[in-house]
């Protein structure tokens, strides 16, 4: 065949053939790179409760309650400041008011343990209870923590033992107690804080029994998968509300309450006045009796016979 006969240059076959690899190799490197992460409600929340800039228990303490008189001291080993604790008043009575309290700069977070209490905060907050309990003062807890401190030397001084020994003793308490998630609630060292009559979460609050980032590491063997681990854990205030492990959700500012403290406590503020004054009407047995019922009700333990 003429050149004039053909329409294609000699060279467009090895032109298309190389432009055929070329795409092979982008294909072969866009199949390397991560998939975007979709829309995931529940890593939005993780994300907004450790914003920089969100409340920490000693900003809801000032906002909410006058007279804040912190006590320190385990009376055993020494202070913990990830634990603030103290009597306050609210609506001109007195109360105990105890929250786990991150830093807000560098110097803070390494002053605060990052808000990862050791045994020593633990048996602090318990000696407040204690001390409330026999001047009856309703107790309020602040939790925003990721767990309990887990190193070697809060291990040697009894880490498991103190977060066990509040879990028996706050059930136990003859006064009321309330419980409000403000940001983040880890595993144990949340817990340890939250057998109350009433546990409430602010809006973009997570509360659950690990973290994102350490249940995909175990259950996906990759931390970083922790947004697919926050979808399956179910961790958000409104699935816990669902699932009847907390009472109420405390909503908060459209943007968060990072965006508008003092909004963020005025709403928290009404929830705390609307439970005492609830609460105030039960007896010492009675407050007792109501915290054993509703952590019974958590889960389904006993299966019914077949036909029954």
């Amino acid at each position: 065949m003429s050149d004039e006969a053909n329409p294609f240059p000699d060279d467009l076959g090895d032109e298309l053939e190389s432009g055929a690899e070329e795409i092979a190799a982008a294909e072969s490197l866009e199949s390397l790179a991560p998939e975007p992460e979709p829309t995931n409600p529940a890593w939005q929340r993780v994300q907004l409760a450790r914003h920089s800039k969100r409340p920490h228990s000693l900003d809801y303490i000032q906002l909410i309650f006058n007279n804040f008189e912190e006590l320190h001291g385990d009376r055993f080993f020494g202070d913990d400041p990830a634990i603030v604790g103290g009597f306050a008043w609210l609506d001109g009575k007195a109360i105990m008011v105890i929250g786990q309290q991150k830093g807000r700069d560098t110097k803070q977070k390494l002053i605060r343990n990052f808000g990862m209490p050791k045994p020593e905060g633990y048996r602090k907050a318990m000696r407040l209870m204690h001390l409330a309990e026999k001047f009856n003062r309703p107790i309020v807890t602040l939790i925003d923590t990721m767990g309990a401190y887990p190193g070697i030397d809060a291990e040697e001084r009894g880490q498991a033992e103190a977060i066990a020994m509040n879990l028996r003793e706050m059930s136990r308490l003859r006064v009321p107690v309330i419980t409000v998630v403000i940001g983040e609630g880890g595993s144990g060292g949340a817990l340890a804080l939250g057998v109350a009559n009433r546990v409430y979460m602010l809006e973009n609050a997570w509360y659950s029994v690990i973290s994102p980032e350490s249940c995909a590491a175990i259950i996906y063997r990759d931390a970083g998968k922790a947004a697919r681990a926050a979808a399956a854990l179910r961790l958000t205030a409104d699935e816990l509300l669902r699932l009847n492990l907390i009472d109420a959700v405390v909503p908060e500012p459209p943007e968060g309450a990072q965006t508008d403290r003092e909004t963020a406590a005025a709403l928290l503020k009404q929830t705390l006045q609307a439970s005492l004054a609830e609460l105030r009407q039960l007896t010492a047995i009675d407050l007792i009796e109501d915290r054993y019922v509703k952590f019974r009700r958590m889960g389904s333990f006993f299966l019914s016979a077949a036909g029954a």
